[in-house]
């Protein structure tokens, strides 16, 4: 699988500035821009940019952008899962995970989470794809925001939902350990149907194995 890349971007009106959403982009043409240091959702600004220009260069890794002028204010990611979670043990190539979505808490409001996600299915390669989302509450930013669990909940779905996300039921044991958490499922129009199968058994991959010991 060669994981074309093709790059897109648009203007976002802020009430205060506009934003350039834009990617996917190189770790080279990331580091011409500089990282917001409230983007801290998953480790130190420093570390977390470092990361994600990692990530850029992955052949399949997707990194888009919001920035203003030259300061990175949000990103979202995409690459294949972790090798120690389920969803890599069925060594799909065509399988991505949107890893991480981020946004400074001054622009929140504007619907830049959605916007990144929606620059980033503008790219026709995406429907070679299945890509994943996996939820926890335990990683949204319930504080900051005032909202309770499934109010932070709706908010994911909707904007999951702008770039075709949607949930899907899953046998996972940390999806399952929460009623909040929720498996979301983009299945491009160009994926086969062995490949549909191959995910769904992954998706119901504690029920296959309990069949197969009891076998």
């Amino acid at each position: 699988m060669e994981h074309t890349k093709s790059f897109f971007q648009r203007k976002l009106k802020t009430d205060t500035n506009d934003l350039i959403i834009e990617g996917p982009l190189s770790s080279d043409e990331l580091s011409q821009y500089s990282f917001h240091e409230q983007l801290t959702a998953f480790r130190t600004p420093k570390k977390q940019f470092e990361a994600i220009k990692g990530i850029a260069d992955l052949p399949e890794g997707r990194i888009i952008v919001a920035r203003f002028e030259g300061t990175i204010v949000g990103y979202v990611t995409y690459l294949h899962p972790d090798p120690l979670e389920r969803w890599a043990e069925g060594k799909m190539e065509n399988l991505i995970e949107l890893g991480a979505i981020e946004v400074v808490p001054g622009f929140r409001g504007y619907r830049v989470g959605s916007q990144l996600i929606e620059v980033s299915m503008l790219d026709e390669y995406m429907e070679n794809y299945i890509i994943i989302s996996t939820e926890y509450y335990w990683h949204w930013d319930l504080k900051s925001t005032g909202l309770s669990i499934w109010q932070y909940r709706k908010v994911m779905e909707k904007m999951m939902g702008a770039g075709g996300l949607t949930p899907a039921p899953t046998d996972d044991p940390e999806i399952i350990s929460h009623p909040a958490n929720c498996l979301m499922v983009r299945i491009g129009k160009n994926v086969s149907g062995s490949d549909v199968d191959k995910f769904d058994h992954l998706r119901f991959l504690t029920k296959h194995q309990y069949s197969n010991r009891r076998s």
